[in-house]
């Protein structure tokens, strides 16, 4: 019996039964014999969507790359900038102690030449001889004892003085000569004029520098070329550090009170005279007192350490008021706290810069299909500060020593959460057992509190942070580029380090608060 035409076995394969339209079946086997085009067009836009694709990806992918490298050059060339501008300020800090320590040991020097101390010793001396025998017959031993002894110290007291006076005049044939000539040749402040005059440049060396070996590191070596900026925001145009306006307002935050015509020129020239007065004494008094210790310890008796410190005091106030008392004074700072009406000004003005490095547009890949909007070079920028840091805040427990004082203070800042030690004990009482855990309800105001402070010099010496020309602590630091003046710099062609071919991007359109949509910096 044949089954209906409705049922199928169980072992057949359902699909078998299906049939094809014939239409179909021609259509599809003359389909690779297919003439008229239509897959080869649809391709051919596939093709061009495929390309046009990669070459977005690939332009995108250059672009951030050259983005990100651009950018590590600008924040090692203005880093390398500022760090050489820190180090000037340094160097002006330490030639003006040198300064003043060339006048005490001039005038410890001179002392030593004319010998005024020793000549006053023998006749004190001379003087225990004479009444040390009137203590020889005192019912009491000690002062009996003492007539030998007295005219025994006499004695080698004599000897103390004239072995110390020889050696110190032998110490002044050879270097007094010396430092009087760099007193008369004025060689420290000639130094530090040809330092501020030179200190631009270098700065621009370093900038430029830092840039160019960035490039050449590249995987495929580019020229990169690198210029710091001024901010000053009293400048009438923008300028690069070293250019035209070093004539209109020096680049290096200080005045020379001998030579610079500035106004208020005397304020700056008394208050020269003053720091060197002060500093001058202050060195002389550090080498008498290391010099002397021998007489101020062993040697009382001849008084040579008072006469010797009374007669270096007269030399050293003849060298300040007679022999140079309107030259060899120590350079100042510009503007000190009590000049200055805005503080973001002055910060912005003399101790920020711009770091700006250029490069050759970057070839697009697909130029044909992406094209670089900006007609300029390709830059990126940065900005530096320099300053004098103060001592960090850190967290500190009450009783262990006021504003960070005590020696279990540790670093953090205000705000900070989490876990902290409890108060310090010492190390001879026993440990304190653990507290009980709080209930979840428990009033905790009860609490000891930590407190902010900053760090104490006394366990913390980071060194002074007065912001003057006698600190050596004047460091650099990236900070967020924020001047006003960012647009006209970025748009202004440099022509320092060989750069005046660059063709910068025009941004005089723009703003500082327009410039993060270009760059996050």
């Amino acid at each position: 019996m044949n089954p209906s035409k409705h049922e199928h076995p169980a072992d057949a394969d359902p699909r078998e039964s299906r049939t094809v339209p014939a239409s179909v079946a021609r259509r599809l086997r003359g389909l690779h014999g297919d003439q008229s085009g239509a897959m080869g067009i649809f391709s051919l836009f596939a093709l061009i969507l495929l390309v046009t694709l990669v070459g977005m990806v690939i332009n995108s992918a250059k672009q951030v790359d050259q983005k990100v490298k651009m950018q590590n050059a600008a924040d090692a060339a203005t880093y390398s900038g500022g760090v050489v501008m820190a180090r000037g300020m340094n160097t002006l800090a330490f030639t003006n102690h040198l300064l003043c320590d060339v006048f005490a040991l001039t005038a410890f020097m001179r002392e030593a030449r004319d010998r005024n101390a020793e000549r006053m010793t023998p006749e004190i001396l001379d003087n225990w001889d004479r009444v040390a025998p009137a203590f020889a017959g005192s019912e009491f031993p000690k002062f009996a004892d003492l007539s030998p002894a007295a005219a025994e110290k006499a004695m080698h007291e004599r000897e103390m003085v004239r072995t110390w006076s020889e050696w110190s005049a032998a110490a002044s044939e050879l270097m007094l000569p010396v430092l009087e000539e760099i007193l008369s040749e004025r060689q420290i402040p000639e130094f530090q004029r040809a330092l501020v005059r030179t200190t631009p440049q270098l700065v621009q060396y370093a900038a430029d520098e830092a840039a160019r070996r960035h490039g050449a590191a590249w995987p495929r070596e580019a020229e990169v070329r690198g210029v710091m900026w001024r901010t000053g925001v009293d400048l009438a145009d923008v300028d690069p550090v070293g250019g035209i306006s070093e004539d209109q307002r020096r680049t290096v935050p200080v005045v020379d009170p001998v030579a610079d015509m500035v106004p208020n020129r005397e304020r700056y020239f008394r208050a020269a005279v003053a720091q060197r007065h002060r500093l001058s004494h202050t060195y002389l008094r550090q080498w008498n007192d290391s010099s002397l210790q021998v007489f101020d310890v062993l040697g009382k008796m001849s008084r040579f350490s008072s006469f010797w410190r009374i007669f270096t005091c007269g030399q050293l106030e003849k060298l300040l008021k007679d022999d140079y008392p309107d030259d060899n004074l120590p350079f100042q700072i510009r503007h000190t706290a009590d000049q200055i009406d805005s503080l973001n000004d002055h910060l912005e003005g003399d101790f920020m810069f711009v770091g700006v490095v250029y490069s050759d547009q970057l070839r697009e890949a697909a130029p044909g299909v992406f094209r670089n909007p900006s007609s300029g070079d390709e830059i990126a920028y940065a900005q530096v500060m320099v300053f004098v840091p103060r001592r960090r805040l850190i967290k500190y427990y009450p009783g262990t020593g006021g504003g960070g004082g005590g020696v279990f203070s540790f670093g953090g800042v205000p705000g900070q959460v989490g876990p902290l030690p409890g108060p310090p004990v010492a190390s001879s009482d026993p440990p304190p057992a653990p507290p009980p855990e709080p209930d979840d309800d428990e009033d905790q105001d009860d609490e000891p509190k930590w407190l902010i402070g900053r760090q104490s010099a006394a366990y913390f010496p980071d060194g002074p942070t007065q912001w003057n020309l006698l600190n050596q602590n004047w460091i650099a630091q990236l900070v967020p580029a924020t001047t006003r003046r960012l647009p006209e710099i970025l748009s202004a062609t440099p022509y320092v380090n060989g750069t005046d071919d660059v063709t910068p991007p025009d941004l005089k359109a723009l703003d500082e608060r327009d410039l993060p949509w270009l760059s996050h910096h």
